[in-house]
């Protein structure tokens, strides 16, 4: 007889901005299991771009870009 199927857990969303958006960026950015690190990483990069963005909303900036690199049509194969 088979195992039951593993639930799936859900995703919780960072500390700072509560966006599950970001802890699924964060764990593509984490290398070696890492995490804080990579929030590190991230964090310290929404600043630099906080600092250089005119509206000072570093994080729609990096949405913003997120959205651009999406592909707009799903390829299927």
């Amino acid at each position: 007889m088979r195992k039951a199927r593993a639930k799936k857990r859900p995703l919780l969303p960072d500390p700072k901005f509560q966006s599950q958006e970001v802890t699924r960026f964060v764990n593509n950015l984490m290398l070696h299991g890492k995490k804080s690190l990579a929030y590190k990483i991230f964090y310290d990069a929404i600043e630099m771009v906080d600092k250089k963005v005119e509206d000072g909303n570093g994080l729609d900036a990096w949405r913003k870009a997120l959205e651009n690199v999406t592909p707009q049509v799903e390829v299927r194969s």
